[in-house]
Parts: C-alpha cells; structure tokens; sequence
C-alpha cells in the first residue's frame, strides 16, 4: 500500500537544485571565512589595548620596577600585530581554496608558535603578579 500524499508535503526541488545548493554553501563559507577575518582583527586590537595596559597604564599606577610591565606590554603587541597580518595572510589563502573548493588548514608551526608565546606570556604575567604582592 502506497502512503497518501498530503498537502503539507514539500514540493520536490527542480533539477538544478544541487547548483543551488552547492552556490549557497560556497556563500556560507564565504561568509564564515570574513566572520573568522574579522574575529582575527579584533583578537589583534584586544592584544594591543592589553599592551597598553599593561605596558603604560599599570606601571604608572604601581611602584617599583617597571621593565617587566614594558616587557609584557611590548610581547601584547607584538601579538596584536602578528594576529592583524595572519588576518589578511589567511582570508586570502582560504578564499583561493574556497575558489578551487579545497581546504586551507592553518599552518601547525604556526598555531604552535602562537600558542608558545601566548604560554610565556601568561607565565610573565604570573610571574609579575605573584612578585608585586
């Protein structure tokens, strides 16, 4: 016995659905891909303001030694400006593969790198709030 038809089923897609749908996927990772471009940006900007905190700010309002701060100020901005270039480096690269439908994985030395340096910088951090109480 073959199910009844009912009018709450979906009329079936015509034959050029599958160009649709793969048109709208592409836009979507496009989408994706600038939402990640900009999540870059603004992971540099908080790095920088941090810089200035850190580097400018707190010194002014502790005693005692500054050039840890200025050290940690300095390794902030550093970062900021590293995630601003890796930005714009990995938008294209993954856009060009979008373009030739491949997959652009990160570079591994370089997520290790950052990981490396965002890990020392937190240990300084420790270090100069553990060593000011």
């Amino acid at each position: 016995m073959q199910p009844m038809s009912s009018e709450s089923e979906e009329p079936r897609a015509p034959d050029d659905a599958g160009a649709k749908n793969a048109g709208d996927a592409t836009r979507r990772t496009r989408l994706a891909n600038e939402r990640t471009y900009l999540a870059w940006w603004r992971t540099g900007l908080a790095a920088l303001a941090v810089s200035l905190g850190a580097g400018k700010l707190v010194p002014a309002l502790t005693p005692g030694a500054q050039w840890p701060y200025t050290i940690a100020g300095i390794g902030f901005a550093g970062v900021g400006v590293v995630f601003i270039g890796y930005a714009f480096v990995r938008h294209r690269r993954v856009e060009r593969a979008i373009s030739r439908g491949e997959f652009a994985p990160p570079e591994e030395s370089f997520i290790t790198a950052l990981a490396v340096v965002g890990v020392l910088l937190g240990l300084l951090v420790l270090v100069i709030v553990a060593s000011n109480n």
